[in-house]
């Protein structure tokens, strides 16, 4: 039988005989490559996905938005951004409703890691568009930039 095909790549394919799914542990994908420091599992429906996603303490998305609405329950931590202008702080516990083409950015707050289940309709994959139409990289909480990577030395022979 054909592997089916997912719209993220990464993403496991639900059905086929497969109905249940350890999220945690499934192999972890850029949930906003270029735009998010955002990872974590995906499984794709029919019609939905759901991603198990962590952003480390003090990053997180720049602004983007997709064409697909979205879900996100905070199961650790606390996400803070906007969403269509309007200040957002979700602290666990906490739904988080992304209306389809809306401009959003959410970021991890600095204290703690954040883990969330997000939920989409399967208009588009898990990954949106930066609103500035660069996909250059994510955001970072000031002190929370990667360390810049050091040359390797070369070894004299």
């Amino acid at each position: 039988m054909p592997k089916q095909k997912t719209k993220t790549e990464g993403a496991v394919a639900a059905g086929d005989g497969k109905y249940s799914f350890r999220i945690a542990n499934l192999k972890k994908i850029a949930a906003g490559t270029g735009y998010s420091t955002a990872i974590g599992g995906v499984v794709e429906g029919a019609r939905m996905l759901v991603g198990y996603i962590h952003k480390p303490r003090g990053t997180g998305s720049r602004m983007h938005s997709h064409k697909n609405e979205q879900f996100n329950y905070v199961l650790e931590g606390t996400l803070r951004g906007s969403i269509n202008g309007k200040k957002v702080v979700a602290p666990a516990g906490t739904l988080v409703y992304i209306p389809a083409n809306a401009p959003h950015c959410l970021v991890s707050d600095p204290d703690q890691d954040v883990i969330f289940l997000a939920l989409k309709d399967l208009s588009q994959g898990i990954i949106g568009k930066a609103i500035d139409g660069t996909m250059t990289g994510a955001h970072y909480e000031p002190g929370f930039e990667p360390k810049p990577r050091r040359a390797a030395k070369k070894v004299a022979k």
